[in-house]
């Protein structure tokens, strides 16, 4: 379920300022930020994670990592910078980087959360749940680099 909200909300706004760009011309907006408009509200709705659900979401982490709770947060405000980032005309490439880095360094930690069934976000249903989790990793990679990076 959270994996079809996160998509909608990356791709949603796209088709949404696409259409309102052929119906009424003169509120175009180019391809690259409407795709980074999407991109931002995902990284804010994941952000908002961090502070709604801190305490499952540091679950995600081995317990051996330290400061989990601290760490959690961080990436929380990380994401938002990021993804506010993404809106400006000056830091989006760089907002863009730091998020495809991010994403990676991330992935690791739904990797653990899934092979040991953490409940959160559908990481509960095990290691299958990469089978539809990594591929959507993929995509995000992919929307990031191609609307924020290239």
């Amino acid at each position: 379920m959270i994996i079809l909200v996160m998509l909608g909300i990356l791709t949603v706004p796209y088709l949404l300022l696409t259409a309102v760009g052929a119906v009424w011309p003169g509120l175009a907006i180019n391809p690259q930020l409407r795709g980074r408009v999407g991109l931002a509200l995902m990284f804010l709705f994941t952000a908002s994670g961090h502070f709604i659900r801190t305490r499952p979401m540091s679950e995600m982490l081995p317990s051996w990592v330290p400061r989990r709770i601290a760490i959690i947060y961080v990436t929380g405000v990380l994401e938002m910078v990021g993804a506010i980032g993404l809106l400006t005309s000056q830091a989006y490439r760089l907002a863009g980087t730091c998020l495809l880095l991010f994403l990676v360094a991330v992935l690791p930690a739904n990797i653990y959360a899934a092979l040991n069934r953490v409940g959160m976000g559908g990481h509960e249903q095990g290691p299958a749940y990469l089978l539809v989790r990594v591929p959507l990793q993929l995509v995000i990679m992919g929307w990031t680099y191609w609307f924020a990076v290239r």
